[in-house]
Parts: structure tokens; sequence; C-alpha cells
């Protein structure tokens, strides 16, 4: 190459461009005459050819993630273990991006044990050393840690808006550094457990240079602030190391191997014709495209140094374009009319309004995220789209419940109807001013659940995927992320008026589109009878918290040190030494260098033994240490994760926690906790059943009363399939693994030994959740023959069950879906895809979710049946918790007969089924002894 075509590497993120383009269109999808969703596929190859003919980079490679662990993983388990799952449709789409990177002749790295990133840092890094401007094509901000002088982040552009190119001084100025390494600080900052955000990170590191020298001046620090720094600075390092990109892949391609190539145009025709991508075609084969495969190919090297894209450009110059992402409207090109009510009198005549629409959108600005603590700043409503109010609430109590008792009529309506998004925050900053809201609420973010569950459910997100419009963001208001120093109440009003409106009014708009959609879907009436209602059986809940014996905590957290010190002792006497037992590395030193566990042990990308939980189960009968070490972890990872942790979230004003339940998380309709998550409490193990001990009853004329559905999937299983048999167990009251080890054994009940019913559990819960018998055979520990054996007696007694598992597979082949007793749908894009494993993966999915939905519907209905007969009676019973089956309640001990009645029937006549439906109940002065 000569000065005047300098050499150019463009490096591509490839599964971040695949995507955003998937998301970019997911309000109108690209779809193929076949139901195929082609949206990530399409605004990838865009990206491909826009990045080609406007760059013309001399060089060009796309970089993927691989599905093998990579040295983060070894350094923390959890690493990305709640990111959430590839949409199916997406994932259908990836061996079809795969075959159009091949098509342009573009070279795909992969290497496993590495991400993307870091192979693309390596390649950056060799490039610039060799003065090669790079170009790295990713929405990824982490990138930037890698911009030199040679080295620089290209962000396509989104939605219609341009690209992004950042070298060096664009980085330092959007970081507010002085380094770029310091954007490592910063990202560690914000991913540690310690809620630092990112202005505060920014300030930190701008005052200290780095976590390592923060961490070392502490005595500098303040209050909470401090404490949190302390507390978390085990976890401030490691996230930085997680977030610090390896730029030393042993990569095995050189950059002479990355030059641009002409495209295959037999390959792409052949493809973009499978696509069903006409104009895209066209756009980049032009005639090529338009003449057979063969007679296309014929023209690409016809001509000899034919350049294809300039050859298209030309030809098709005058075609309709491929459909492009559309171009967001904003509160600056809508036409709107926000208005700010002040006085006594334009509130008056506000309310009056609102009464007459008798429904309206409704949002809070508070001063602060979590509601239980946040003051109102104002309320803005609209009833008509482009439109709105917005009421500004001052920080006196006395003045705020004056202007709110303007409101109360229409909270108190019960023939209003409330619209927002996540009203249930709203309505409990109204409980701060104790404000019951009796209106009826509709809430856009629990609709759209209830519509494409497996899609975000975000307000922004919708209103870009549904109205083509982007809100105004937060930071634009502040001009940084909202923190403890940057209040919404110091911001001016008539800003915080544009911002809240809108809210509302895009609040109000979204229902308009998502009714007629959820009519459309058959989950109106889930919609309104299930997840509306028990929005503020939640929030009754969230309040009450639950009372924590933090002395007990202690205790324990002592006990298991102990142990955990003993075991420790124990594993350096076998090992002949002492070493970091955290250490995977010096661990796998142990287990296979000095007492060679195994000859040829497996490795990690990194070079070091594999020491995880799959390894270490696999060893433990060869040595004593094996199962020393498992129990050391899981000793240790109780303490650190719930026993010491647990005292943390205890609210210092009420004593105690007061978890946040989710409804739009999961696609089976089961709700979530978190912060904390008590629904993952540990119950499987002895000493993780100890820490229940410490979730107690408020005082001594107190208990807790736990009432648990007993096998209750099973039930539905039964109800759902028909099944005689399995039917009549239940009707019996026999246990329904013995009459199942009983049946598939061909034995009498009394024969049953436990070794038999513990397989024939195994066979209840797995079959119809759609395991095979290698999967079986795995759980059970037995040869695969007999597994299979045991699955083909299973549903020779059970044979409408496997009808069941039939005909669901094909009811979701013909109609894309699958639904609940009471019609909650699961979509399955994926159900007849050609992929195998894929499409596999789709009919165990329809085959499940009618299962889990029906019992996550139940218990749903259980609590708001049960709240409302709570709300009737004298006595002072309460619900607190949730846990997948089991609700947790807070009675005197004179009403446990009367309330543990209560909750039984609630419990069992939620939804009424033929099969008996049982719950078992127990109290006691903690957890554990209630359940």
């Amino acid at each position: 190459m000569s000065a005047i075509h300098p050499k150019k590497l463009f490096l591509l993120d490839g599964m971040a461009l695949v995507y955003r383009a998937h998301f970019a269109l997911i309000r109108s999808p690209s779809m193929t005459s076949k139901g195929m969703n082609t949206s990530a596929a399409l605004g990838y190859t865009n990206t491909l050819v826009d990045i080609i003919r406007n760059q013309k980079p001399t060089h060009l490679a796309v970089a993927f993630d691989t599905p093998e662990p990579t040295a983060r993983h070894e350094a923390f388990e959890d690493y990305k273990a709640h990111r959430e799952a590839m949409p199916e449709e997406l994932s259908a789409a990836l061996p079809y991006v795969d075959r159009i990177t091949e098509g342009f002749n573009i070279p795909i790295l992969r290497y496993p044990g590495y991400e993307a990133d870091d192979v693309i840092g390596t390649l950056a890094r060799q490039a610039a050393e060799q003065g090669i401007e790079t170009y790295m094509v990713t929405p990824d901000k982490d990138f930037a840690q890698l911009v030199d002088a040679h080295v620089f982040l290209y962000k396509p552009g989104r939605m219609g808006s341009s690209i992004d190119i950042l070298g060096v001084p664009e980085v330092l100025a959007k970081w507010e550094i002085e380094r770029i390494d310091q954007i490592c600080d910063i990202l560690g900052l914000q991913g540690d457990a310690s809620g630092i955000g990112e202005k505060t990170a920014k300030k930190l590191i701008k005052q200290f240079d780095s976590v390592e020298n923060l961490i070392a001046n502490t005595d500098q620090l303040k209050g909470k602030q401090k404490e949190n720094v302390e507390n978390f600075a085990d976890q401030g390092l490691l996230s930085k190391q997680l977030v610090t990109i390896d730029c030393n892949v042993p990569v095995e391609v050189t950059l002479d191997e990355l030059v641009m190539r002409d495209p295959d145009a037999e390959v792409l025709s052949t493809l973009f014709r499978e696509l069903e991508f006409q104009a895209l075609g066209k756009r980049v084969l032009g005639k090529a495209f338009q003449a057979s495969p063969q007679t296309a190919a014929e023209m690409a090297v016809g001509g000899g140094e034919m350049d294809l894209f300039q050859f298209a450009a030309n030809e098709a110059a005058n075609d309709e374009a491929e459909p492009e992402a559309p171009v967001l409207k904003t509160i600056a090109d809508v036409e709107h009319d926000y208005q700010i009510a002040q006085t006594p009198e334009e509130r008056a005549k506000l309310t009056a309004t609102l009464a007459q629409k008798k429904t309206f959108a409704f949002d809070l600005e508070t001063s602060a995220l979590d509601p239980r603590s946040a003051s109102l700043v104002g309320i803005a409503v609209s009833y008509e789209a482009h439109t709105g109010w917005y009421i500004p609430v001052p920080p006196d109590i006395d003045q705020a419940n004056d202007i709110l008792k303007d409101f109360l009529p229409l909270f108190a309506d019960s023939k209003i109807a409330l619209i927002g998004h996540n009203l249930k925050f709203d309505l409990t900053v109204l409980r701060q001013y104790d404000i019951i809201v009796k209106a009826r609420i509709i809430d856009t973010m629990l609709a759209h659940a209830l519509i494409e569950p497996e899609m975000r459910h975000k307000l922004d997100f919708l209103a870009e995927a549904y109205l083509g419009y982007k809100p105004v963001a937060i930071t634009e208001l502040a001009g940084e992320s909202m923190s403890a120093e940057i209040q919404m109440r110091d911001i001016p009003v008539e800003k915080v008026a544009e911002y809240a409106a809108e809210d509302a009014d895009v609040a109000w708009q979204l229902w308009q589109l998502l009714e007629p959609l959820l009519e459309k879907k058959n989950a109106l009436r889930t919609c309104h009878d299930i997840e509306s209602p028990l929005v503020s059986v939640l929030i009754d809940m969230e309040l009450a918290g639950i009372s924590v014996d933090t002395a007990t905590l202690r205790s324990y957290s002592v006990e298991l040190e102990q142990e955990a010190t003993h075991l420790a002792e124990t594993i350096f006497d076998a090992a002949g030494k002492s070493f970091n037992l955290d250490s995977p590395k010096q661990l796998g030193h142990i287990l296979f260098d000095v007492l060679q566990l195994e000859d040829n042990p497996k490795k990690t990308a990194t070079g070091q033994y594999a020491t995880n939980e799959q390894v270490l189960s696999r060893l433990a009968y060869k040595h004593p240490i094996v199962a020393d070490v498992l129990t050391y972890r899981t000793i240790a990872k109780l303490k650190s994760t719930y026993v010491d942790m647990l005292p943390n979230a205890v609210d210092a004003g009420t004593g105690r926690i007061h978890t946040h339940f989710h409804q739009a998380v999961t696609v089976t309709g089961r709700m979530q906790s978190e912060r904390p998550n008590l629904q993952n409490i540990p119950i499987k193990t002895a000493k993780g059943r100890e820490i229940r001990k410490a979730f107690v009853a408020c005082d001594d004329g107190h208990v807790l009363l736990s009432a648990d559905y007993s096998q209750v999937e099973l039930r539905v299983i039964a109800e759902i399939s028909g099944d005689e048999a399995m039917r009549q167990a239940f009707v019996d009251g026999a246990d329904i693994h013995q009459s199942t080890a009983a049946r598939v054994y061909s034995v009498g009940m009394d024969e049953v030994t436990p070794e038999m019913r513990g397989k024939a559990k195994m066979v209840n819960f797995g079959i119809p959740y759609g395991i095979t018998a290698f999967g079986l055979a795995q759980r059970l520990d037995c040869p695969r023959r007999e597994a299979n054996e045991l699955i083909e007696e299973y549903f020779r007694q059970y044979p409408l069950v496997q009808a069941y598992m039939t005909k669901t597979v094909e009811f979701a082949r013909e109609n894309g879906f699958v639904e609940t007793l009471l019609g909650r749908r699961r979509y399955l894009r994926d159900i007849n895809s050609r992929n195998t494993t894929i499409r596999n993966a789709a009919e165990r999915n329809a085959i499940n979710m009618p299962i889990q939905g029906t019992a996550a519907d139940m218990i749903k209905i259980a609590m708001i049946n049960l709240h409302r007969e709570l709300a009737g009676n004298d006595g002072s019973a309460r619900m607190l918790l949730q846990v997948h089956d089991e609700l947790i309640l807070e009675v005197t001990r004179e009403e446990v007969e009367t309330v543990g009645a209560m909750v039984r029937r609630c419990m069992c006549e939620a939804l009424p089924m033929d099969v008996p439906i049982v719950v078992d109940i127990g109290t006691g002065s903690n957890w554990l002894d209630a359940h």
C-alpha cells in the first residue's frame, strides 16, 4: 500500500453488532415469507456494507465470543451468570450471520476461552505497533480503554443517527479522565456491589487516580461512602480485573490474512435469495443478483478486478432501499403541549377534568430511587397524546399534603383507571403520604410483559420500539447520571415538567397501542384480573418486610468461620503445605501436580488446571481432600453471600428486610425477588437451611406461618394431560413418587425402596420437562440403557402425559405459542427451526411453560384473594414473602388456626381443578421451624 492509501484495519465486535441489529428492528422485525426473523442478519449486513463502501478498509475481520469459560469465569464463578438469555429468534440467526460473513470473504475470529473484546484488543495492539490505523466497530463503551494514537472506537449509527469515531481526545473528554487506563478503574468501581454510580466513580478516580490508591486512602472518605469502599474493596479490585481487556490472546492469524478480498457473489446471491433480501441484494450485487447464481458468479469474475460494491451502487442507485432502522423522533421534533399547574385554581381545574375523563396516565417525579424513602417532587398526568400537565410538589410535608388532597378523590375512585409504567414504584411513594390508591391501575410495563414476555419492558425502549420516539434521557436533565449529588428538586422546574409530562404522555400513547394487542393475544383478562390487582398486594408485602435476627446471623457466621478454618487445616495437612484455598491456580497445583489425582487433567483457556465444581465432584471419590474443598467452598459461599450480607440489607428504621418483587421478569409469569433476593435462600442442605432460622416473627406474640403448595406442578401436569392414573394417585392422596416407582418397577407400594422412589422422583420431575435418556442417566448416575427403559416404562404407565407433550409441541408448531390454563402465552419463534439444538430447546420450553405458568398464575390469584380477605379480617395477619410455591405470613398466635384455614382455602381454590390441590401449613417462631 502506498502512502496515498494508508492501511486501515476494521475489527468488528460481531455479537454486539448482531444484538444491536436485532433490537433496532424489534418494533417492526424483518421477516421472511416463512416467518423467520431476519432483523439481526439484515442489520449486520447493512453495517458491513456501509463500512466497506464508505470507510474503504484495507483490512477487515469479525470477532465472536465462544461458549467456553474464560479466565474471567475462573476468577469469578458468577461472571455474566445473570445476563438475560439470548432471544431464540436471534440464536437462530447466528448461523446466517456466519454464512454472510464468509460470503463477504471476511475472516471470522473465534478463540475458545477468550471473549471477542480480548481478540480485538490483541489485534488492535499488534496493528498499532506497526502504525496501522485500527477501528474497533462496536457499541460497547468498554472498548474505550483500548483507544490510543492509532486505535479508534467506531460506534455505528443507531436508529438513523450518525456514526461516532472516538480518538484519545474524545475519550478523555467523555470520561473526564487524564489517562486512558483510568477507564478500567471507573468501570471497576461501577461494577462492584458498593452502589457507586458513574459520576461518583469519575470523581473518585479523578481524586485518587486508581481503584488501588482509593482503597489505600479510605481515611480521606467519609460516612457511607467510606464504609462501602472498605467493605467492597475486594469486589472493586475483582471488578476492575474483569473489565480489563486482555491484549495477549494467542491469535493464530496475521494481519496479512485480514486483507480485504472481493465477496463471493455466488454465495451471497444464494444467501440473499434465501433470506429474501431483495433490495439489499441489488444494492450489493446489482445485475449479478438479478441473474441466476451461476451467472452472478461469472459476472463477478469475468471483468477481472471488478469492484462489486461500486458496480452495485451504480446499478441500484434508483432501487428501493432495504428497510433501515427508523429515525427516532424526539421532543424537539414533535409538537406538544406540556403545561405546569402551580396555583390551587389550576390544580382544581385539572383534577375536575381528570374526573370527567375517568382514565388518565400518571407519573411521579421523586427525590430518590428507593420508593420507601423517596419524597414527591412532582406529579405528571396526560389524557391525550402529545399533551400533559406537571404539578410541582414542594418538600414541606404540609404543603405537599395540601396539593395531594386535590387528587385524593381520583385516587379513591375505583371507577377511574390510572395508566402508568412501573406503577408499583409510584403507588409505594404515595404510601409515604398515607395514600392508598383504590383506582384501577393499568401498567404498561406489565401489559407488555404479557404481549412480548422475552423482550425488554423499560419505558424508553417501548417508546422507541412502538412509537418511534426517543424520550428525554435523565442525563439530559442533569448533565450527568442522577446521584446523591444531583437531586431532581435541584433542576429547574420547567425542565422537569417537560421530562415528567413526556413520560406520562408516552405511557398514555403506549396503552392505546398495547390494549388492542392484549386483546388480540387473549391476555387482557390476565392483565386486568391478575397482574394489575397483584401490584397492591406486593406493595403491602414490600412495605411490611420481614424481621431478621442479626445476632443469629453473626453467631452462625462465627460458626461457619471456625468450620472453614478447621477444614482448611485438614486440607493443608492432606496437601502437605498451606496455600490459598481461594486460588484456582494454587488448588490445581495441589490436586494435579502434588497429589496427581488425574493423569490428564482438564485445563482452562489460560493454561490453568480446571477446578470448578463439576471437575471436583467427578474427583471426589479419589481423595478426601476434594470433598473437603467442596465443603469449604459451600461454607465460604454461604457465609459471604448470605450470612454476612443479609445484616447489611436490614433497614435501620424498621429492623426488617424489605425485598423488591418483580412481575415482569420471567417468561413463565413467576415472580422474582431482589435487593436482596430472598427466593434464593438455600433450602436443600442443612447448612443452608440454618440461615432461615434468622428470619423471625416480630415478637413473642407472633409466629411465622408457611403455606406451601405440595407438588403443585405435578398436579398441574395431571390436570392438563388428563392422565387417569396420575390423577387417581393424587385423588387417593398417595405419595406420587412412590406410586410412580411402584408402576415403573411393577412392584407393590410397600415394596418400593428409597432408591426406587428417588429414581421415580427424578423421572416425575424430569420427563415432562423434556429430559432425555442421556440427561436422566447423568442425573441418576446410571447406564443410559436403564434411563431409557425408565422413560419408556413411564410413558407406558402415564400415556396421556406423553400425549400432552406431543400435542403441545404440535400446537406450538402450528400456532407459534403455547399458553397456560388461563391463557398466559409464551411465543416460540424457534419451534420450527432447522437447527436441531435450537428446535429441541424450543420444544422443551413449549412443554414446560404451560405447567410452570399455570402454577405461577395459581399462586398469584391466591395472593390476590388472600390479601382481600385479610384486609376484611379484624386480625393483624399479613403476607410477608412469596418464594416459588410458598407464602410466608406473620400472624398472632391467637389467630393461627383462623388464618391458616383462610390461607389454605385461598390457595386451594385459586384455580379450580379436578385434581385436588394440597397446601402444607406450618408455624414457628422462625422461617425454618415454620417450613
